[in-house]
């Protein structure tokens, strides 16, 4: 197997389900609040503006769902064929979230975002392939390469949007489709075929009885989810209302909202380009000071005028692409034995799990002062650095772990 392509593979795949994603973001609120009336925002009478809620929100409910039980499916049934049926019906998804748009159907639209956020939920799928197939120190760049093409595909996906949507709104979501199809090829060259593992039982029972959460009977693995869910949630508090902040605060407009955006996915994305390099220190330990900075970043925003804010924006990816490779990697050393794929797909359940509860609770802390949102979020990242830096100590001292 060449390990370089099967990088460029997978980060290619990374990239463009992240890009598929993140495409109707600058789409649909022109179609659904401009004041003209079609299809699409008028759906049972219902207020544009609800319609519009709905349409962002059923995509990361797919996505939840495909990240809890897609990569416990792998290990049950073999990498190359769920990455391969993940991909192609990610595509086929974008072609029915175009045709729904083309006959202004809100209905199908609906079907069409959350089939494709189910499959695009295959991000575990990926990282276990490069934790199983990669050896040696170039595992942990993998990884962090992998990540890094994960970020960026939420810069690609708006500027995909905006040069094409002149030639209609579903132009992005055929091209995003043929990318995707033509990703399939990657795979069926760099992954060879192997066999299935025997388990003897069917798909759905496999979905029901091994999705990720079933590993929060294990107490590490418990005490992991808790820890990363706190991280997490100050990461979404982050990515979910400094748009509202820089409003608030600046008086910020969309294309003056995309610049700010473009330049924490670029240092996030060229950071994870080093991320990967090998330490002595336990993985815990260093994800704790990665979260610590992390946290730091988001309540600079929470406390700091326009300048800070932005700054802490921007410099906020460095400790995160960071983050996100040292915890991936000792995960999938220390519970190996669980299933690579469970594994990973439990820490990405965790961030679905943190968007959704964090946007529950921001949309009310967000009618008193957005800096509240921010303010929670950092300190809940605050905390998981402090917890996962005890939680390495008392790993060194076995009657402490065990109580």
């Amino acid at each position: 197997m060449n390990d370089r392509l099967l990088i460029a593979t997978l980060c290619t795949l990374g990239l463009l389900s992240t890009t598929g994603a993140s495409l109707p973001y600058p789409l649909l609120a022109p179609l659904f609040a401009d004041g003209g009336v079609n299809g699409l925002n008028s759906f049972l009478g219902l207020p544009p503006k609800l319609l519009l809620g709905i349409a962002l929100m059923i995509n990361p409910v797919g996505l939840l769902i495909g990240s809890a039980v897609l990569g416990p499916l792998s290990d049950g049934f073999g990498r190359r064929r769920a990455l391969l049926l993940t991909t192609v019906g990610a595509a086929l998804g974008h072609l029915l979230t175009a045709v729904a748009m083309v006959i202004e159907s809100f209905p199908l639209f609906l079907v069409a975002r959350f089939c494709t956020g189910l499959l695009e939920g295959n991000g575990a799928v990926m990282r276990a392939i490069v934790i199983e197939q990669i050896k040696g120190p170039l595992r942990n760049h993998a990884l962090s390469w992998l990540n890094g093409a994960f970020n960026l595909g939420w810069l690609v996906g708006p500027l995909l949007a905006g040069f094409s949507m002149g030639g209609g709104p579903a132009l992005p979501f055929y091209i995003a489709a043929g990318a995707l199809l033509l990703g399939t090829l990657g795979v069926l060259v760099s992954i060879p075929p192997a066999p299935a593992p025997t388990h003897g039982h069917g798909w759905w029972s496999v979905a029901r009885r091994r999705h990720a959460l079933t590993l929060l009977g294990h107490a590490p693995l418990r005490t992991l989810f808790v820890v990363h869910l706190g991280y997490c949630c100050g990461v979404a508090a982050l990515y979910e209302f400094f748009p509202l902040w820089l409003v608030d605060v600046g008086g910020y407009d969309a294309p003056r909202i995309a610049l700010v955006n473009m330049g924490m996915c670029a240092m996030m994305t060229t950071a994870a380009l080093f991320a990967g390099r090998a330490s002595a220190l336990d993985g815990r330990q260093r994800a704790g000071w990665y979260a610590c900075a992390a946290a730091l970043a988001v309540l600079c925003v929470a406390f700091g005028n326009l300048g800070i804010g932005i700054a802490g924006i921007v410099l906020f990816g460095v400790p995160h692409a960071f983050y996100n490779t040292t915890l991936q990697s000792w995960s999938a050393d220390a519970f190996a034995a669980h299933g690579q794929g469970s594994v990973m797909a439990l820490l990405s359940t965790t961030f679905c799990v943190a968007n959704i509860l964090v946007a529950l609770a921001g949309g009310l802390l967000s009618l008193i002062d957005t800096r509240l949102v921010l303010l929670l979020g950092g300190l809940l990242a605050l905390w998981a650095s402090v917890a996962l830096r005890r939680w390495r100590l008392r790993s060194a001292h076995p009657g402490l772990e065990q109580a």
